[in-house]
């Protein structure tokens, strides 16, 4: 999940795909977190719960950043029409740049 988000991040240009690659990249670094945590406790106990803590606060700091990023894009789409912050590079459904 990590090597995908990542992935995603840095080769789409349009916002909506990175917010969602992002937050793809995010669940693979809790998962791992999660693994993590659970790994460090004795056999037949939980895990640490500090880490799972931390993963829980996590996964709400991610969740509301994700909904302020839709709702900024959704306002930017609102101005203007588009969600591409390049005037010169219009971008089409594919992604790639239309002729």
């Amino acid at each position: 999940l990590v090597g995908l988000g990542l992935f995603g991040v840095i080769t789409h240009p349009q916002p909506l795909r990175k917010i969602l690659s992002f937050n793809l990249l995010g669940g693979g670094v809790f998962l791992v977190f999660g693994i993590v945590a659970r790994r460090g406790g004795a056999i037949g106990l939980g895990g640490d719960p500090v880490p799972q803590a931390m993963v829980i606060t996590g996964i709400v700091v991610a969740f509301a950043s994700t909904a302020l990023a839709l709702a900024l894009l959704l306002r930017l789409f609102e101005e203007k029409g588009e969600t591409s912050l390049d005037p010169e590079v219009p971008w089409g459904p594919t992604g790639a740049a239309d002729p």
